[in-house]
């Protein structure tokens, strides 16, 4: 599975926003050439709402675990709840183990999960776990806007 087809299959979410910065936009260098995923059906990047979901392409200078910087490699990042997270998580792949489901190096404890290179094993989960965790907060905004 490839990055861009797992960005194609998140931009149709009902109310998805998938930001993907580029270089020479006004994200941070670091962010250039990753995807951030939002339920945001006004097409607006949310101020005060952290992605559901992301793919990074790089290591970052306190994530460095999952050895992204090798050439084609991608993690892909999904908050799932913490009960969900145990459930998924493998107990022993190293910590590079592609295909295989991890805890997220630094916010596994939140629930979060990901997968370097998802492939045969992992390509439909992931896209589940993408579409539930999207549909949760579609949902979490529907409760608000009939309480507002």
């Amino acid at each position: 599975m490839t990055m861009q087809e797992i960005i194609e299959t998140v931009r149709g979410f009902d109310g998805a926003l998938v930001v993907t910065p580029e270089e020479g936009s006004d994200f941070p260098a670091l962010s250039w050439g990753d995807a951030y995923f939002y339920h945001a059906p006004d097409g607006r990047m949310p101020e005060r709402t952290q992605p559901y979901g992301t793919i990074i392409t790089k290591d970052y200078p306190d994530d460095t675990t999952s050895v992204l910087d090798a050439p084609g490699r991608f993690r892909v990042n999904i908050n799932v709840g913490r009960e969900r997270a145990v459930s998924l998580v493998a107990v022993g792949p190293a910590p590079t183990e592609v295909d295989v489901f991890h805890r997220h190096p630094l916010y596994g404890a939140a629930g979060w999960v990901c997968v370097i290179d998802p492939g045969e094993r992992t390509e439909g989960a992931v896209l589940d776990l993408l579409r539930q965790a999207h549909e949760s907060l579609r949902q979490r905004a529907e409760r608000r806007a009939r309480r507002a």
